[in-house]
């Protein structure tokens, strides 16, 4: 019986601190440092600057971040009024979505963008890839960014605001240097 209840007991314990593992995990995941580190990474893939954090962004994206926790809508604020930049992500319930793994789903956008052409390959998820050149938007050097667990199990909202705003029509996210070239000599 002894033997039992210690076996009880371990198992407990273990599973607690798998738990508080998993908790800590996620709340790192969305720290306003992840954010930023994972941006400026993207960014520096294609020569671009980092980003840094702004807590105006960041109280922005919590108020709205607010807004979706009762319907968990993938659906844009009224950001280009507020002169920001915006990327949403949802994420299904049943899953500790975080900040990585928004930021992580709209690089991944990055296959589909064609530099020579700054335009999205039609084969791309939901026919868009703004979100990649959003992140890379060489102008677009402050982010704020929230997270919210939606009501009634409907998942989890992640939104970043940038300022200033990129995806700018007939503009490319970043000068590549024979764009640059090219611009210089015209």
């Amino acid at each position: 019986m002894a033997a039992t209840t210690r076996s009880a007991c371990a198992l407990a314990l273990a599973m607690a601190v798998v738990a508080m593992a998993a908790a800590a995990t996620t709340m790192a995941q969305n720290s306003p440092q992840d954010f930023v580190d994972l941006h400026t990474a993207a960014r520096a893939e294609v020569g671009v600057g980092q980003v840094w954090w702004d807590r105006n962004l960041q109280e922005y994206a919590e108020w709205y971040a607010d807004q979706r926790r009762g319907d968990c809508a993938l659906q844009h604020s009224d950001y280009q009024s507020a002169g920001y930049g915006e990327n949403i992500f949802w994420g299904s319930a049943g899953w500790p979505w975080t900040g990585v793994d928004a930021v992580n789903t709209w690089v991944s956008e990055k296959e589909y963008y064609d530099y020579s052409s700054n335009t999205c390959s039609p084969d791309a998820p939901f026919g868009t890839c703004g979100h990649y050149t959003q992140v890379v938007w060489r102008d677009s050097t402050l982010i704020g960014c929230a997270r919210v667990d939606c009501d009634g199990d409907l998942g989890v909202f992640i939104t970043c605001n940038y300022y200033p705003p990129g995806n700018w029509e007939g503009q490319w996210p970043w000068l590549a240097a024979r764009s640059a070239a090219a611009a210089a000599a015209a």
